[in-house]
């Protein structure tokens, strides 16, 4: 939206002129008019959310925060959450309902009508962040002995209630998921033609209690527009959209993000987590990372004498450990990536490591070539501890780079999340690593 029509609604809102306000956001789009509400001062929320087109408010409010979702069912008559609910499609009205406290859950489901809390109520059951939480009931099937035109007349007497028409599931007398076929395919065949004469039968599906990163995969892999979902007995229980995926895909880069950092995920936006979470979500990790570094400083305690002999030491130890630490992430952000996208796993192992070897070593050369030579220029004479700080900060790269590839692998491979072996870990690793090389090195050519 314009910021001159956010103002000319702000005024008209003021003005309680709700005939105005009803014909302005009319033309708006539904995310446009969600965004705004949240903009507005709770007083002139439930006002906005009364003059929208009926037809449209249950979409609107599947498009607000948990927060304000929870402020509008709390402010508006029991006739009203029923309208919400029973016009939500299931899987809106689960997510929703999985945000809000258990009164407000017990109103709500106490409003909807019986057929939508049963199906409410079975989608809670499932396990959170599975297939089976993020699918919707809202879908097109069909049998495999109707003809085309009687699949036609199905479509058409059942649309308004679906989430998506374009793909149809063909399902037998007991559900079972048999077939798909789409509605172009449909519009190319005869009318006489039966359905199970022209449908799909390879049908790739996911099972209620897979993982949603594992059904985003799926669809981004085969670039459908929904994917089916099936229970153990493979009956066709719901589909998973892809509005639904690109949900699941915000929320998992989100929390691959903040694991990246050493952050416990949130799944509040910042601005409405308070301070006493923000810092409970940073603190476990820091006060981890902070006792690793203690391994740093007793290496560096071990080779005090090296400092005495050769204070000018002391002074390459920052841009060993910086470099070997930004390397290292460098090589871990890769790999990360790479296994959320489903390109690299587990059995790359062999050629992951080969790769990151010569990276490392062509990457190490250039650096510690650059290093020799700065490092004479600035300490003329100084051959030998130019000499072994190039050969620490070589050895240092090649490390950083092994190190951060393997780590995230690592995780993958004992089930863990990759994202957890990202910078700070990888960074604390490498740098005690690096300081042993270093002062080995020193050791040989120096003392």
């Amino acid at each position: 939206m314009a910021i001159n029509d956010l103002r000319d609604l702000e005024r008209l809102i003021a003005e309680r002129d709700f005939k105005s306000v009803k014909a302005e956001i009319s033309v708006l789009q539904d995310a446009d008019i969600a965004a705004f509400m949240e903009e507005l001062q709770r007083e002139h929320v439930v006002m906005v959310f009364r003059s929208l087109p009926k037809d449209r408010a249950a979409e609107i409010f599947s498009y607000l925060s948990s927060d304000m979702q929870q402020y509008i069912v709390q402010a508006i008559t029991d006739q009203e959450v029923g309208s919400i609910v029973n016009e939500l499609f299931v899987d809106d009205a689960a997510d929703f309902l999985e945000e809000m406290p258990a009164n407000v859950v017990k109103r709500v489901l106490k409003n909807a009508s019986p057929d939508v809390r049963e199906l409410i109520n079975q989608f809670l059951k499932y396990r959170p962040h599975s297939a089976g939480s993020i699918m919707t009931a809202e879908f097109v099937d069909l049998r495999k002995t109707m003809l085309v035109s009687e699949a036609f007349q199905r479509i058409r007497r059942t649309a308004l209630d679906k989430e998506t028409v374009y793909t149809c599931y063909v399902i037998d007398a007991n559900r079972r998921l048999e077939g798909v076929i789409t509605v172009r395919e449909l519009f190319l065949a005869d009318e006489d033609a039966v359905i199970g004469d022209i449908m799909e039968r390879n049908v790739i599906a996911a099972h209620t209690s897979d993982d949603q990163e594992e059904v985003a995969a799926l669809l981004s892999r085969y670039n459908f527009i929904s994917l089916p979902v099936v229970d153990d007995e493979q009956r066709l229980v719901g589909i998973v959209t892809f509005d639904d995926v690109m949900e699941v895909i915000h929320q998992e880069a989100t929390e691959d993000f903040q694991k990246m950092a050493a952050m416990t995920p949130s799944e509040k936006p910042y601005l409405k987590t308070s301070i006493f979470s923000l810092a409970k979500n940073r603190i476990v990790w820091l006060l981890v990372l902070m006792i690793s570094a203690m391994i740093t400083g007793s290496i560096l305690g071990k080779y005090e004498a090296a400092f005495v002999s050769l204070p000018i030491l002391v002074t390459f130890i920052p841009m060993l450990t910086d470099t070997g630490g930004n390397a290292g992430s460098q090589s871990s952000t890769l790999v990360i990536r790479g296994m959320a996208l489903n390109e690299l796993g587990t059995k790359d192992v062999g050629r992951i490591l080969r790769k990151e070897l010569g990276v490392g070593a062509l990457v190490g050369v250039a650096l510690s070539a650059a290093n020799f030579l700065r490092l004479i220029l600035m300490y003329p004479g100084e051959y030998y501890t130019a000499l072994a700080v190039s050969l620490a900060l070589l050895a240092t790269v090649i490390l950083a780079a092994t190190i951060g590839s393997m780590l995230p692998l690592a995780a993958r491979a004992l089930k863990a999340d990759p994202a957890i072996m990202a910078a700070p870990v990888v960074t604390t690793l490498v740098d005690a690593c690096s300081l042993i090389i270093y002062f080995k090195i020193v050791e040989l050519l120096l003392l």
